[in-house]
């Protein structure tokens, strides 16, 4: 039932560091700490797209003859949601005053 949710916090866990995101006189401890509040931002704004997620994909896993068409779905709002999160990350590290990684 938790499919969703588990996949967001992975993408987002799975980018521990400043995530290559730089600005002139910030020094990596300072780009982490930023990188990581805009991290929990983004855990934070899509907790509740992510829920959604769950409570839908809960009411289909009995349909059998439309699995294929839930893992479809489920890939789609899974990706829908962790675009959406990195979105966010972006917007906020580049509020911040910090430059995108190349």
């Amino acid at each position: 039932m938790r499919a969703s949710w588990p996949a967001v916090a992975l993408l987002l866990a799975g980018c521990a560091a400043a995530g290559g995101w730089s600005k002139t006189g910030a020094d990596s401890a300072t780009a982490s700490r930023e990188y990581q509040d805009c991290r929990a931002l983004a855990e934070s704004a899509v907790k509740t797209d992510a829920d959604i997620d769950q409570d839908i994909l809960a009411t289909r896993l009995g349909d059998r003859q439309r699995a294929a068409g839930v893992r479809v779905e489920t890939q789609a709002m899974q990706e829908h949601t962790s675009d959406r999160a990195n979105a966010i990350i972006a917007a906020c590290m580049r509020a911040k005053g910090f430059a995108e990684p190349r």
